[in-house]
């Protein structure tokens, strides 16, 4: 079976959709084509990959990015069995000669309009219904992968679910340290970067460091560069997320402060898991699905809940965690464990592969009906790919895409 990904919001390394989706075809001996803005990243494509670099869609500046997409994928999608975007956006640069195609639904766009600071706030709930829309009339001319259970109710029709999970290392490299906390992921103000900014402020004096790895946007870019040079915070940017995991690893607690809006009530944020997946105690503002996660599960618990949009509160977990090696400890192991049995990566690599071969080899067999002909059972992969078996899956590895 031969794919072709696509993507111009995203990071070309974004976790989900190369370090687990791209990776996972290629394991099941699949090959890829990856339409993604490599040259703006400064990214080196991986050699298994064939690639095809376009712009980069970023705050108002989308068009160029979109036409570019758009010749792009006119040009491979007919060599393509199966056609994987990831934007949004993408749906309206879809060639109209193109292969089963999927629209891998990674957040509630409509909901995200609301923060998203280049789009004038007169804009942001109009604009609501009319992305309600698309995702209407898309999903009755497209097959839909969601990374969320909550956003099934978006929809009118059923469609699979392929959630953020994680590598999940047998054992975590390191226990939790006593001096530093990490963030990881991307950065905005729904995103908690104001209170990132002044946790660290307030840990300084207690020689607590507050260590954030990640992208920011645009609006927030100026508070991180000001808070680093003021020594509040150690901004790594973004990282590659085999490094930016073994950089979390050891560290006193992993961060989330996300806000209380509608894209995040029903999300699990991916940096949790990845927490509890490296022995990590987690800290965390009350979305619902985080804090079920690390504050009701029958295991017990494995991190500490705090209000929304207080820093205060967050040092104050902080400082708990650093006084009480037992109870740092006991959260870690107890979150490594239920991040080990429910959200290891490769178990849903299986089921999402098995999916995308399940979508073409079912359009074959209707081509292959229609013309008259009767398609033998093949050994092979649905697009007569030979099958082989799969290297293994990084025990310690790449995971999450926005967070």
């Amino acid at each position: 079976m031969h794919a072709l990904v696509a993507t111009v919001v995203h990071h070309p390394e974004d976790a989900r959709i190369l370090h687990r989706q791209i990776r996972a075809l290629l394991d099941a001996g699949h090959t890829v084509t990856y339409v993604a803005p490599f040259r703006e990243r400064g990214v080196t494509p991986w050699p298994e990959l064939s690639v095809v670099d376009v712009p980069r869609a970023a705050g108002r500046r989308r068009l160029r990015a979109l036409r570019a997409a758009r010749a792009a994928l006119a040009e491979h999608a007919p060599q393509a069995d199966v056609l994987l975007f990831h934007d949004p956006e993408l749906l309206l640069a879809l060639p109209r000669n193109r292969p089963v195609t999927i629209w891998d639904v990674h957040e509630d766009a409509a909901a995200a309009l609301l923060t998203k600071p280049w789009l004038p706030k007169a804009l942001r709930r109009p604009l609501g219904p009319v992305v309600r829309g698309f995702e209407r009339r898309a999903e009755r001319r497209m097959h839909l992968l969601l990374a969320e259970e909550g956003y099934r109710d978006r929809f009118e029709r059923s469609h699979p679910v392929v959630p953020n999970t994680t590598y999940v290392p047998e054992r975590p490299a390191r226990r939790p340290g006593t001096d530093r906390v990490v963030y990881l992921g991307h950065l905005s103000t729904a995103r908690g970067a104001r209170e990132l900014v002044e946790l660290g402020r307030i840990l300084q004096p207690h020689g607590v460091k507050v260590e954030v790895i990640g992208a920011a946007d645009g609006a927030t870019k100026p508070l991180l560069r000001a808070a680093q040079q003021e020594g509040a915070v150690h901004w790594y940017g973004f990282v590659p997320n085999d490094q930016a995991l073994r950089m979390v690893s050891g560290a006193l607690a992993g961060i989330s402060l996300l806000h209380d809006t509608p894209n995040y009530r029903h999300s699990m944020p991916t940096k949790v898991i990845e927490y509890m997946a490296h022995g990590l105690p987690v800290i965390t503002s009350p979305t619902p699905v985080a804090a079920r996660l690390v504050n009701g599960r029958p295991e017990g618990d494995s991190g500490l809940v705090v209000p929304y949009n207080d820093a205060a509160a967050a040092a104050d977990a902080v400082l708990r965690l650093r006084s009480d090696p037992p109870l740092r400890n006991r959260l870690a192991t107890t979150g490594h464990a239920i991040a080990r049995s429910e959200f290891h990566w490769p178990t849903q690599a299986v089921q999402f592969v098995q999916q995308l071969e399940e979508w073409v080899q079912a359009a074959q067999g209707s081509q292959a009906e229609g013309a008259g002909v009767r398609l033998p059972h093949q050994a092979t992969g649905p697009a007569g790919t030979p099958q082989r078996t799969p290297r293994p899956f990084p025990l310690v590895g790449p995971a999450t895409s926005e967070r």
